[in-house]
């Protein structure tokens, strides 16, 4: 049975700055619904949770995938 990876970055629309890899409490799921569910709900907890002033600032958003785990 395929399983899927969530691979979830934390970006800004500032000219120069790069995303980077953040990690999350959950990586491995069984369905890519599962995955693309929870990418979307835990985008939105984590710009919620940051201050509002950096996410302007920053220009700050979250881009996120969810591959096969070819290794199973």
């Amino acid at each position: 049975m395929v399983k899927f990876i969530l691979i979830m970055f934390i970006c800004s629309n500032i000219s120069g700055n790069k995303c980077k890899l953040i990690p999350t409490p959950i990586q491995d799921f069984e369905t890519y619904r599962e995955c693309t569910i929870y990418g979307y709900e835990y985008s939105l907890n984590m710009l919620k949770d940051f201050d509002a002033k950096a996410v302007n600032a920053y220009k700050m958003y979250t881009a996120f995938n969810c591959k096969e785990n070819q290794s199973v």
